[in-house]
């Protein structure tokens, strides 16, 4: 693993929230910090409505972490674009956040600890 990325459980309850309803709530998330960026809450894809998720052609690539692919969140009243990504074959040393998906947070996104 990269030496400015660390990977732990993200103590306590997580909820991901979009368009006034909750995609998920997990007590087995994860965090990634990555240098001096904001740490980043993945979620357990079992524990994410996927139903309001739809896969996007969005693609990124990053050296450390691999391949990201991206879904768009559908809520009640609009879709929210590549709101969230998953890297679905990570790289090695950051392997634990394969099946999970992180979200970019917004004013119609929001990702909490309860």
């Amino acid at each position: 693993m990269a030496s400015d990325i660390t990977i732990t459980r993200a103590e306590g309850t997580w909820v991901v929230r979009a368009g006034g309803a909750v995609l998920g709530e997990s007590t087995d998330a994860l965090e990634l910090a990555e240098g001096d960026m904001t740490p980043v809450i993945y979620f357990p894809r079992e524990d994410i409505a996927m139903a309001f998720l739809d896969r996007t052609d969005q693609k990124t690539h990053c050296p450390v972490k691999g391949d990201a692919s991206y879904f768009s969140i559908v809520t009640k009243s609009t879709t929210l674009e590549n709101a969230a990504w998953s890297y679905e074959t990570p790289l090695e040393g950051v392997d634990r956040i394969k099946d999970h998906l992180a979200f970019h947070t917004s004013e119609k996104v929001t990702v909490e600890q309860l």
